[in-house]
C-alpha cells in the first residue's frame, strides 16, 4: 500500500487532527492515517485500487486544510482612518509592571470563531440530553 505525506498549514491543534483522521479514514481504502499538529503533516497509507492522492487532496481542500492559513493583517494604515475594521492591538505599559507590556486587540464578532479554524464552525442545532 502507498503511502501520501501532505502538508497542512491549517492543521494547528489536535482538534484538527482528530478532525483530519476523521475525514480521511471515512474514505473507502484509506487503510491508516498518521496526523500531527506540531509538524503539520498527514501521513495516509490508501490502498490506490480504491483510492487516488488527488481523491486525498480533494477532501482535505474541501475542508479547509490545505492552502495557507488565513490570518487578518494588520497594516500601516492608523486604526482612526480605516473604513471602520480595526485590526490594530492597543499598547499599554504601566508603571507598577516595570518592563511588561500588554496587547490586546478588539475583533467584532460576526457568529463565528474569530481566527479561520477548519472543522470547527458554529453550532447549527441544539442538542439536548434527556436524564
Amino acid at each position: 500500500m502507498p503511502n501520501l505525506t501532505l502538508e497542512l498549514p491549517s492543521m494547528y491543534g489536535d482538534h484538527h487532527v482528530t478532525e483530519v483522521r476523521r475525514l480521511l479514514l471515512d474514505l473507502p481504502g484509506v487503510a491508516d492515517v498518521y496526523a500531527s499538529s506540531s509538524f503539520r503533516i498527514v501521513e495516509v497509507q490508501f490502498d490506490d485500487a480504491e483510492l487516488t492522492p488527488d481523491q486525498i487532496e480533494a477532501k482535505l481542500e474541501e475542508a479547509g486544510y490545505l492552502g495557507e492559513l488565513p490570518m487578518p493583517e494588520e497594516t500601516a494604515v492608523p486604526a482612526t482612518e480605516s473604513n471602520g475594521h480595526s485590526y490594530f492591538r492597543h499598547t499599554a505599559a504601566f508603571e507598577q509592571t516595570g518592563r511588561s507590556v500588554g496587547f490586546t486587540q478588539n475583533v467584532p464578532y460576526n457568529g463565528r470563531p474569530l481566527w479561520p479554524c477548519p472543522g470547527m464552525g458554529p453550532i447549527r442545532e441544539k442538542l439536548t440530553i434527556d436524564n
